[in-house]
């Protein structure tokens, strides 16, 4: 098996597999594939424990179904397209060791991968889209793939040391490192200061990958171009293209 990332800003993963190699997948991430690739979709992938497996998944923000990409005949290719801008970072997993990552980390793994809910808390309505803050358990002998957004900040931190992180930023580490959510002191930077009420709390030894590109921070950027109205955009456009750009946008978006 081989693997290649080709790309900085939105990178793409491409695996190439020899006769008889399998990779498994969440279902919806495959970009494009060789002939020599066969797929099969199932709640039970090498490693997971049948439909419990794929319960366990589920609720930790992962899929109920997973796919398994095999070559059976003949060697071939598949890839998987970061779906933000960002970095597909690759990850050996011993057995015995175990990391805990964000909830849409996960890309795919060799046969051997185990995935289930590492942490789940509810941070209150309306933060993070309403649905609290997840985290997958990444474990058994594999090579594993995670997308972390941004660009990625890697740190090892020592015994004892601390880094408090707003949890949206808080991309992957080992599940040695200690982990839990503290709210913010002070009752004016919970109410003033913009940053939200809680932080996440890691703790050395170990490492940890931090991502500088959020989903949450992404949408709200996103947010003023599409909740506008159709002339406000169009008033803008002619803004930011000129009035010819903005004539010839109109004229081929018939």
């Amino acid at each position: 098996m081989r693997s290649h990332i080709i790309g900085n800003v939105l990178p793409v993963l491409e695996v190439a597999l020899e006769r008889g190699e399998a990779l498994v997948a969440e279902t919806g991430q495959l970009s494009w594939m060789t002939g020599g690739i066969e797929l099969r979709t199932t709640t039970n992938t090498a490693g997971n424990s049948g439909f419990f497996g794929a319960i366990g998944r589920a609720l930790s923000g992962g899929g109920l179904f997973m796919t398994e990409y095999t070559t059976p005949y003949a060697p071939g290719t598949v890839a998987f397209a970061a779906k933000i801008p960002g970095h597909i970072v690759p990850v050996q997993v011993q057995p015995g060791q175990s990391y805990m990552i964000h909830k849409h980390g996960f890309v795919c793994a060799t046969e051997g991968v185990q995935l289930g809910t590492g942490f789940q808390q509810s941070l209150g309505a309306g933060l993070f889209g309403g649905n609290g803050f997840l985290l997958q358990r990444l474990t058994g002998a594999c090579t594993a793939w995670v997308e972390l957004g941004g660009e990625v900040i890697e740190r090892t931190l020592a015994p004892g040391e601390t880094i408090r992180v707003h949890p949206g930023h808080v991309g992957m580490f080992e599940e040695r490192v200690g982990f839990g959510i503290t709210t913010l002191r002070g009752i004016s930077n919970i109410f003033f200061g913009g940053d939200g009420l809680f932080l996440a709390e890691l703790t050395g030894p170990g490492r940890i990958w931090l991502q500088t590109l959020t989903l949450p921070n992404l949408a709200h950027a996103l947010g003023p171009y599409l909740s506008r109205d159709a002339s406000s955009q169009n008033v803008e456009t002619a803004a930011e293209l000129g009035v010819a750009g903005a004539v010839l946008k109109s004229f081929f978006s018939r």
